[in-house]
């Protein structure tokens, strides 16, 4: 299993990591943290250092109630980060969380890798057909709505058989433009409850009917503090043990914060197994 990253093939039947770089003043737990270009370059170098396979790069935070940012916005914000990282580290592999096609074209024009986008192709009719135009990755969430509707549509019949319709039908689509290395983020946190998310990783075997590499993204979510009485702050082990219970049952790649962590979890899975 395996996808084309600039010409390189990483191979996912090894699991891998994808560190979070944050580029926004809000998003939930590091917004606002990496403000110089020093800080980061400092954070980029330190995540690609512990292990991370993929940096990714988000300007427009998604968490519920998230307050809108224009498109314009959006590209002055990551455009010069994409720069700026490569520029330094020319190797690294970008991945860009967009649901905008334009935000998407402009960054992999400057070098980056991946497209990720929360929406699958919702909330931007024209990203699919720049997705195959790019010929880049693309990883396809599930979410219903927008970042500030979401929690308001977590009513499901069958949240499990529901999300299976939701990928197989994006997935047809997306083949249907002629994109060839999809990725599917079930969406933890994404217009779904506490119990919803629970039940999703309990089942999350059941995605790997669908033949594609799976992504999680767990870290410091309130699926993980709320039940602890904590906070994101302290939410690191708990992100450590739903992310092993997720490499159990077939995860690919984990989206996290903290990447050494992640990796310890991803080396002494392989071993067991």
């Amino acid at each position: 299993m395996t996808i084309n990253c600039k010409g390189q093939l990483i191979d996912l039947s090894t699991s891998k990591v994808m560190g979070i770089l944050n580029i926004t003043p809000n998003s939930f737990f590091d917004g606002g943290k990496y403000k110089s270009e020093k800080e980061l370059l400092s954070q980029t170098e330190k995540m690609l250092f512990e292990g991370a396979t993929f940096i990714d790069l988000g300007s427009y935070s998604s968490k519920p109630n998230a307050e809108f940012v224009s498109e314009e916005e959006e590209i002055s914000r990551i455009a010069p980060v994409v720069d700026l990282i490569l520029k330094h580290f020319p190797d690294a592999i970008l991945s860009i969380d967009t649901f905008r096609s334009q935000v998407a074209k402009i960054c992999i024009e400057k070098g980056a890798a991946i497209i990720n986008d929360i929406s699958a192709g919702s909330l931007d009719e024209k990203m699919l057909e720049t997705v195959a135009e790019l010929q880049v990755p693309y990883i396809m969430m599930h979410m219903r709505g927008t970042p500030q509707t979401m929690q308001a549509l977590t009513e499901y019949e069958n949240i499990i058989k529901e999300m299976l319709f939701y990928f197989s039908e994006k997935t047809a689509k997306a083949r249907s433009f002629g994109i060839n290395d999809l990725i599917i983020d079930p969406g933890f946190g994404f217009a779904k409850k506490m119990e919803q998310n629970y039940e999703i990783l309990q089942q999350f075997e059941l995605f790997q009917m669908l033949e594609l590499p799976l992504l999680v993204g767990f870290s410091r979510k309130s699926m993980i503090y709320k039940p602890l009485n904590s906070s994101s702050e302290e939410a690191l082990n708990g992100t450590t043990v739903l992310n092993t219970l997720a490499l159990t049952k077939g995860a690919n790649i984990l989206r996290v914060h903290d990447v050494k962590e992640a990796m310890e979890a991803v080396i002494l899975y392989s071993k067991s197994i």
